[in-house]
């Protein structure tokens, strides 16, 4: 199936035709490979109702999104299915059930939204699904502290309005956000599109509730503590290996009531890194803070810029300007908060920065635009996979000495791992997460799929992508976590007695390694 309009042309210009890619149909699920006795112990717990094993409810707590994921799908692949699903509705039900699994020897699996796209929920061996949705959405809200105890199954667009009827907002929007459930959150150490100015979630969680086979844990006391090592972060981006996060206490904020997103170009993606590194040690920044590079560029502009007479009309602009439309960056910046005013002297602070590093203002209408749509990409993949692409991203991050070189490094990597006699990847990055000290690199990739290996035409690109990683002492994963994906490098980043060390911790509270093993760390399951 061909894609047409402004998303075909781009393509055929920029990579050449693919071979569309028909979806297979789906196999036939196997049967529940648990024992009569397992799901007795577990509907014991749970009550009967609550232990499915049918094929729709399994099918639906299948599998993650990442390419491998999508592309075993594609060909009618469901050996990812759980054996059942199985819904506690207490902390207490959910220690059981975790017993249950240790005295049997069952892999759990904690689902949330099903949005990993590093293989955090891949797991082929008899396993079950275990859904949090029965323990609550919005359990508790401080109006005074600002805080707001949440159920590890709530997603964005269930939590936010009933936080927004008290005039609060979490401000956590990652682009998985229709999906992603809070519990998924905080067991990826994910970051949301303005995490610049509200924090990651890490800097959201104030307290939580994990359970374990071992029993319960209730973490955190107070906004911060010294009382020794902060066994929150622990948990924070575990992925369901240490335990299963039952409810989380967050830390919300007034819900803005002023927002201004803009647009604006620079002279080239390295003078929009300076000046982004210039406006976050300024302290100066915005609470969105996003900049493509300049192949990125180029895409937003194909499919959704000015187009004939308004296309030369902005050229003649940015030329006018000092800026080669051809070579340039696009950024965008959004501002956001209770006081108008409050907002437009920040927006005055971060452009007397801008004006300082060439930057050439494109008005409200394109930063609405973003906004408006920043959520669209993850539905433009299947269009792309169905007319014979492959289409992946990944993400790290370093500090701003090493940007620009690793920005270079990996994608001449990628490029050399995916280019072919038939043709040239895509690959395009941009800057969404700023520090002080650095920032996030995130790139999309597309190319003409390899119908006969899909998988290891990723794979060795991937591979040739995170040794270009490693040796620039860069991240393994900025906000998409480890999962099965990311694991054989986690040692190059903690050493092998951090490994050790977690795994040690591991064996503590999961002696029999059945919660979520081969994610993050090495399987130790039966």
């Amino acid at each position: 199936m061909a894609v047409e309009g402004p998303v075909g042309e781009f393509l055929r210009r920029h990579i050449g035709a693919a071979e569309a890619w028909p979806m297979e149909p789906a196999a036939p699920l196997s049967p529940c490979r648990l024992s009569a006795e397992d799901l007795e112990a577990l509907a014991a717990v749970v009550g009967s109702a609550h232990v499915d094993i049918e094929e729709p409810t399994r099918l639906a707590a299948t599998g993650g999104a990442s390419y491998l994921d999508w592309v075993r799908h594609r060909a009618g692949d469901r050996s990812d299915a759980p054996d059942a699903v199985v819904r506690p509705s207490t902390d207490d039900e959910v220690v059981r059930v975790l017993r249950i699994a240790e005295e049997r020897g069952i892999v759990v699996v904690p689902h949330g939204g099903g949005t990993s796209v590093v293989g955090g929920l891949r797991e082929t061996r008899p396993h079950v699904a275990l859904v949090l949705d029965r323990l609550g959405l919005l359990l508790n809200v401080d109006e005074v502290s600002h805080l707001a105890v949440v159920g590890p199954a709530a997603t964005g667009p269930r939590l936010e309005p009933l936080l927004a009827a008290r005039g609060l907002t979490l401000g956590h929007i990652p682009q998985s956000w229709a999906r992603a459930s809070i519990g998924g959150y905080v067991a990826t150490r994910s970051a949301g599109q303005a995490s610049t100015g509200y924090g990651r979630i890490d800097d959201m969680v104030e307290a939580m509730t994990v359970a374990t086979p071992r029993g319960l844990l209730h973490l955190g006391r107070g906004p911060s503590s010294a009382a020794g090592p902060d066994l929150r972060s622990l948990f924070i981006g575990s992925e369901g290996t240490l335990g299963v996060i039952t409810d989380v206490t967050l830390r919300v904020r007034p819900l803005p009531s002023e927002r201004r997103y803009e647009a604006v170009v620079f002279p080239s993606f390295a003078a929009g890194v300076a000046a982004f590194r210039a406006i976050a040690q300024g302290r100066v920044t915005a609470d969105v803070m996003r900049l493509s590079d300049e192949a990125e560029t180029r895409t937003s502009l194909a499919l959704s810029g000015p187009k004939g007479a308004a296309a030369a009309a902005l050229g003649r602009y940015l030329r006018a300007r000092g800026v080669d439309v051809g070579q340039s960056a696009l950024a965008i910046l959004g501002w956001e908060g209770t006081d108008g005013a409050y907002v437009v002297d920040r927006r005055r602070a971060t452009w007397r920065i801008l004006k300082d590093h060439g930057a050439v203002a494109l008005g409200r209408r394109a930063g609405e635009s973003w906004r408006r749509g920043r959520l669209d990409g993850p539905f433009l993949r299947d269009a792309l996979m169905d007319a014979g692409y492959l289409v992946e991203t990944l993400e790290t991050a370093c500090d701003w000495r090493g940007y620009l070189d690793l920005h270079e490094n990996l994608t001449r990597a990628i490029s050399d791992a995916l280019e072919t006699s038939a043709g040239q990847p895509y690959v395009m990055s941009h800057l969404s997460h700023v520090y002080e000290t650095g920032a996030s690199l995130y790139t999309t990739i597309i190319a003409a799929a390899d119908r006969g290996d899909p998988q290891g035409q990723w794979l060795g690109a991937k591979e040739a992508a995170m040794q270009s990683i490693v040796s620039a002492q860069a991240t393994v994963t900025h906000h998409h976590g480890v999962g099965r994906d990311h694991a054989p490098w986690l040692a190059d980043e903690w050493g092998v007695l951090g490994v050790d060390a977690i795994s040690a911790v591991k064996s503590v509270l999961d002696p029999a390694g059945v919660l979520n093993p081969g994610v993050l760390l090495p399987d130790t399951a039966p």
